[in-house]
């Protein structure tokens, strides 16, 4: 028989299971429970891309998928030539082997010198295919003619790698003759940022590649270009700036990149032109496909048809058309700040008198940056290169395809005269790669934009160094 205190504990027991046991949530028959939804909380867009991206990434590794592997790098420029060019560095071959080379927009194709080159390569570090355990020889002949020259040689595949990304069968032209001029030492090369659809060698362009396989964090490459032209003191070499791929650098520009979609078929950069004022007032210029412009970093200047390059003079009192190697160019006077100002269907971009201002002929005649150019083919009717894109943030988007302009910040533009050393030549570890697809070569190049510059340039390279166009 229990006793009275057992019993009491006895009931004690019982009454704590029940109050610590789960609770019943069995509904009476014909009873219904009422759900409430909670307030969804606030999210800003980078908030839900934040949240898409992890979701995406969760799922695909919680249902035994792969993460494909993608990344950014960036390129550090160097400014040649106050302003004349901008070059990167590639690295070619097994060992690799870095090449400093000019990066244009304007163009598809990579080509660098080759050891065989017997003109206009000295001083120049040149590519040995001998000394390149993974070099294919395609044994077909490559050339090229610029505004300012012409390449020439032989397409071969090799591995290229660019601020760690690497493509191990990219077709590229070892070049054994080049202009004279056209490279100025350390530059051996170039590398073509333009669409496949222009590629003198029909080969896909290193860019492109690492674009359309996904290697890239985001399918952009930008630009932020120094200005030296205007300071004192200035060296062959100096900063240039940088050269992104997979990603923006947000510290280089102010509020949003304005986005414009290419207009046609990807080939050049293109974008329409919709307005264009100097001095506060604006000029005519011609609509539709008669207002495409190539975005050019390849090209120092800017060009356009006679009729507009000389009204956008007729409003500088003072200025003449050039002679002699200046013809297509006009002099004004030195005193005058020209303001000029560019719209692609966005904001209106203001140009720097700086960079309006190309030089000095006379201690008080000045020549300006924009010139008479007439294309020919279907090459755009205007060419704007960096006396333009040394003014904004620039961005190539490969799909949809875009050009992206956005204003310069504080950080960047206290780069333009800094007093530093320019960038040194690197070779860093591949973080991405990617294999280029099939491409053949062609027997001969059309001249780019269909015009002989000859005598411009050599007007140009007195006065400010060699021109790429």
């Amino acid at each position: 028989m229990l006793s009275s205190s057992t019993l009491a504990l006895s009931y004690l027991l019982i009454l704590s299971s029940n109050v610590f046991a789960a609770p019943n949530l069995v509904p009476a028959a014909g009873q219904s429970i009422p759900l409430i939804r909670r307030a969804q909380p606030e999210r800003t867009v980078a908030e839900w891309e934040t949240w898409a991206k992890n979701e995406r990434e969760v799922l695909t590794v919680k249902y035994g998928g792969n993460m494909e592997k993608r990344s950014t790098g960036t390129n550090l420029l160097t400014n040649q030539n106050a302003d004349s060019s901008y070059f990167g560095t590639v690295a070619i071959g097994t060992p690799p082997v870095s090449f400093n080379v000019i990066l244009d927009t304007g163009s598809s194709d990579l080509w660098v010198a080759d050891q065989a080159c017997t003109t206009g390569c000295s001083k120049i570090q040149l590519y040995n295919d001998l000394s390149s355990s993974t070099f294919h020889n395609l044994s077909e002949p490559f050339d090229i003619q610029y505004g300012s020259g012409a390449a020439a040689g032989t397409l071969g595949q090799d591995v290229v790698q660019m601020a760690g990304f690497s493509v191990p069968n990219q077709v590229f032209a070892a070049v054994t003759q080049v202009t004279s001029g056209l490279l100025e030492p350390p530059v051996s090369g170039l590398l073509g940022l333009g669409w496949q659809s222009i590629a003198s060698s029909k080969a896909t362009p290193f860019w492109q590649t690492l674009a359309s396989s996904g290697a890239w964090s985001n399918p952009v490459m930008a630009f932020q270009l120094t200005r030296f032209m205007n300071a004192s003191n200035v060296n062959t070499e100096e900063p240039g700036g940088s050269f992104t791929m997979g990603f923006v650098n947000s510290s280089l520009y102010t509020g949003s990149i304005d986005y414009q979609a290419v207009p046609t078929t990807p080939s050049y950069w293109i974008l329409p032109m919709t307005s264009l004022t100097v001095q506060g007032s604006s000029i005519s210029i011609p609509s539709g496909s008669s207002s495409y412009s190539a975005i050019d970093t390849g090209t120092t200047l800017v060009g356009g048809p006679s009729s507009v390059i000389q009204s956008i003079f007729a409003q500088i009192p003072g200025s003449q058309r050039g002679t002699g190697n200046w013809q297509g160019y006009y002099i004004y006077p030195c005193t005058t700040a020209v303001n000029v100002a560019i719209s692609f269907g966005g904001p209106s971009w203001p140009i720097s008198p700086a960079d309006f201002q190309l030089t000095k002929i006379s201690s008080s005649q000045c020549v300006g940056a924009f010139f008479e150019l007439n294309t020919g083919g279907t090459a755009p009717n205007w060419i704007v290169g960096d006396t333009f894109l040394k003014n904004v943030y620039s961005v190539f988007r490969y799909n949809p395809a875009a050009v992206g302009f956005a204003a310069l910040s504080n950080t960047a533009t206290a780069m333009n005269g800094v007093n530093a050393a320019p960038p040194s030549a690197t070779i860093g570890s591949v973080s991405a790669s990617a294999t280029a697809g099939t491409g053949g070569g062609s027997n001969s190049a059309p001249h780019r934009w269909g015009v002989p510059w000859a005598p411009l340039v050599g007007g140009i390279s007195i006065a400010v160094g060699a021109t790429w166009m």
